[in-house]
């Protein structure tokens, strides 16, 4: 059993990271000023369940025996595509910041060069913009000057928000019109941010992220796919709610199987530094937003056990079970020890959070892998 490999996504982290870590801007230092800028833009997720460490492989707890699957390792792209959506946030709030510096507050519009890639771009703002059906207080395009002829129109980012409270708006970004030396190989990324605080779910502060056009290294050793992610965050006082799912249309299991979705559910606290998560791996082409199907029928353990008995139909029942062990759902962790346990929960700490997830449901595979996200 030692020779079986999961699929794993860590190939492609560098390039997704290097893509969501550059901003548009160098983020100088400004002093406080009056502006219409939204002042925050994003949820912060407790890294008991978004941790860049679990990606590059930091972590190695989480195994209860010899023949047993790493936990750490189970639920390694759990942590990186959670992270990638957080990471997208916060290259909004790093684009705010860094045009902060013009001092935007009013209708305007202003030209000024790239400090990545030296090129010009455009940056206007209107008032009472409408988009999907709202009005909005303000608008913010920037575009890169030389490609606004371009179908994309060389935006680089659009920004609807509203001044009044609760705080709401929407954030569209376009990394290769930001910086086209950095981004060179993401030319079709596209994130999305729907933030507002004081919700109708009632969260204090929630958003929601969009993701399409991400390029993913193959292991089919073709060209590169394309992946999407949606997800979700809320927060409600010290707690955090994540949901939603990631496509990798490419993505190998045990046996050969192609294309699924990472389906996940999540709590987490950063004052207690606990998590707690559920995952599912259905077919990218699922039709379904049932979440027992999405999290049940194809959960981890199921899928695995599945993929694993089709590769060896004969395998002693008991020698599995053993070695699916860290598969079994929820599972539990920590900020400083990642993984600690698989259905069976380390305290009433981690119960408070379990409990949560039976509220929370991931989104439609087949949707998020057919999502593009696009400019007004």
């Amino acid at each position: 059993m030692k020779t079986v490999k999961i699929i794993s996504f860590v190939s492609i982290v560098g390039l997704v990271f290097s893509l969501l870590f550059s901003s548009c801007e160098n983020n100088p230092e400004v002093k406080p000023q009056e502006d219409i800028l939204p002042k925050s833009f994003r949820v912060d997720i407790p890294s008991s369940i978004s941790n860049k460490d679990l990606a590059n492989g930091g972590r190695t707890t989480g195994r209860i025996k010899e023949d047993s699957l790493i936990g750490n390792e189970i639920y390694l792209n759990l942590g990186t595509f959670i992270a990638i959506g957080e990471g997208a946030s916060e290259i909004v709030e790093a684009f705010i910041e860094g045009i902060r510096v013009y001092h935007i507050d009013r209708v305007l519009s202003l030209t000024y060069i790239g400090e990545e890639d030296g090129r010009t771009k455009n940056l206007i703002v209107v008032s009472n913009s409408t988009f999907e059906g709202k009005t909005w207080d303000y608008q913010l395009t920037t575009t890169d000057a030389d490609s606004e002829n371009q179908p994309d129109g060389g935006k680089a980012l659009q920004i609807f928000w509203n001044k009044s409270s609760p705080v709401a708006g929407i954030a569209i970004i376009k990394p290769y019109n930001c910086d086209r030396q950095e981004n060179a190989n993401a030319k079709d990324a596209v994130f999305r941010i729907d933030y507002s605080e004081g919700g109708d779910l009632g969260y204090d502060a929630q958003m929601e992220v969009r993701i399409s056009g991400l390029p993913l290294e193959n292991p089919l050793n073709d060209p590169y796919s394309i992946s999407t992610l949606r997800m979700f965050v809320g927060k409600k006082g010290e707690v955090v709610d994540v949901y939603g799912n990631s496509n990798h249309p490419n993505a190998i299991l045990f046996s050969g199987t192609v294309g699924f979705n990472w389906a996940f559910v999540a709590s987490g606290s950063d004052v207690k530094d606990v998590g707690v998560a559920e995952v599912g791996l259905p077919p990218s082409t699922l039709n379904s937003s049932d979440r027992k199907v999405l999290l049940k029928d194809y959960s981890i353990k199921s899928v695995f056990t599945n993929e694993i008995t089709a590769v060896w139909p004969g395998i002693d029942p008991v020698l599995l079970d053993t070695y699916l062990t860290n598969t079994a759902a929820p599972g539990y962790f920590s900020e400083k020890q990642g993984f600690l346990s698989g259905g069976t929960s380390p305290g009433a700490e981690w119960d408070v959070l379990a409990a949560r997830l039976e509220a929370l449901s991931p989104y439609n595979p087949k949707e998020t892998s057919e999502l593009v996200v696009e400019f007004k």
